[in-house]
């Protein structure tokens, strides 16, 4: 394909091409663990770097590649990768740009289990970290260290859905030589494209939006063609956390409905946080997309739109918070999102429980925190089964 198509047809074509594939429409599964080779001295050329054949599927799988391709085309980058989980693609990614020493900044929330392998960094290996706000230059200016390599960040940042400008930071972080690696699980690429805004590495827990059914677990990383190859022959290649070619092949299924489900998504939560801010039994509602929000103008910079994920806190605290889940009919109780069922979760007891408490509340969540991430059935039902379990 080319850069003329439109993200909606990449999404459906790119990264596979049926006339090398016996002309199949759905792209094979190479369920294989390893290629042989015609000669020893192939086999050697390969291991060389002289020929571009596959070896061995930790190496390099067609059907992965397909994916890897394919990510890569949606968020306008030079090369991609996949892994086996979200975690692992962000391991992989930290491992590869930090050594014992250095320092990572990072916005103020992140995902519980980002949180502990940031700890682990910490204690293992002196690898420092800070968590701030990163509202204004001068306070990431101010923030950077002389052995600063990394600045992490989620936007919006999970739980509490809080943007960062990524144009800002990407201007600070390039006047000191720092990298910056953004989490762009909740908005996918057809929301939010971070390379754009000058961010040199995007990463994604695929097993959420992009697979978008609740089937697959995955991670995929995009950036440049240098900085993917250095994470392919280094972390990905000996740690090992790779993807199989039959979760490549889900993710792939998943990526060609990618734009209609997001429509869907996004417009349900819109729906659902108008009734939500209304209702006496609800004390706070955040999501970027409402005008009285503090991430709203970034949100209008470089979102498509706000995304189908919703927080809110209740009146009262952890039971409150509990009892209304446990009433609710439809929704399921479950920590993953971006599924075609809504789901909900206890952040502060489930997705953060990792979080000593005293962190938890400078992040912003409280034990009346719940993330919800609305499916794609009618919003009238969705709300129907909140709004019964609110009254109850």
């Amino acid at each position: 394909m080319t850069d003329k198509h439109r993200f909606e047809t990449k999404t459906i074509h790119d990264g596979y091409e049926d006339k090398s594939h016996h002309n199949s429409l759905a792209a094979p599964i190479y369920q294989t663990s390893t290629f042989t080779f015609e000669t020893a001295e192939a086999g050697e050329r390969r291991f060389a770097g002289e020929d571009p054949g596959y070896i061995y599927s930790r190496l390099g799988n067609p059907t992965v590649r397909m994916l890897e391709e394919r990510i890569a085309s949606l968020e306008n980058a030079e090369a991609g990768l996949a892994f086996g989980s979200g975690m692992a693609a962000v391991s992989a990614v930290l491992l590869n740009l930090v050594k014992s020493g250095d320092h990572i900044l990072c916005s103020e929330g992140v995902y519980g289990c980002t949180f502990g392998l940031l700890k682990m960094l910490q204690e293992k290996f002196s690898i420092d970290h800070d968590l701030l706000p990163l509202d204004s230059v001068e306070q990431i200016r101010n923030a950077i260290r002389p052995n600063t390599a990394v600045i992490y960040i989620e936007t919006p940042i999970n739980p509490t859905l809080k943007l960062i400008d990524l144009e800002m930071i990407s201007s600070v972080a390039k006047e000191h030589g720092v990298k910056v690696v953004v989490d762009n699980t909740f908005s996918t690429p057809y929301l939010q494209r971070p390379l754009e805004f000058g961010c040199d590495i995007v990463l994604h827990s695929a097993t959420k939006y992009i697979g978008g059914h609740g089937d697959v677990v995955a991670g995929l990383v995009v950036g440049s063609k240098e900085a993917m190859t250095s994470i392919a022959k280094s972390t990905q290649k000996d740690i090992g956390g790779i993807l199989s070619p039959f979760d490549a092949w889900l993710l792939l299924r998943g990526l060609k409905t990618l734009p209609i489900r997001m429509d869907r998504h996004c417009s349900n939560a819109r729906s659902i946080v108008e009734k939500l801010s209304s209702h006496p039994r609800v004390m706070k509602v955040m999501y970027p997309g409402t005008e009285t929000s503090p991430s709203y103008a970034i949100a209008m910079k470089q979102m498509k739109s706000p995304g189908g994920l919703i927080s809110f806190e209740l009146k009262g605290g952890k039971q409150e918070a509990q009892e209304f889940m446990n009433k609710l009919q439809m929704i399921k109780i479950a920590v993953s999102l971006g599924d075609a069922e809504t789901l909900i979760q206890h952040p502060a007891t489930m997705t953060h429980a990792v979080v000593p408490e005293d962190e938890r509340r400078r992040m912003g969540i409280s034990n009346s925190l719940i993330r919800l991430s609305t499916g794609l059935e009618a919003w009238e039902d969705i709300w129907e089964d909140v709004l019964q379990a609110l009254e109850a």
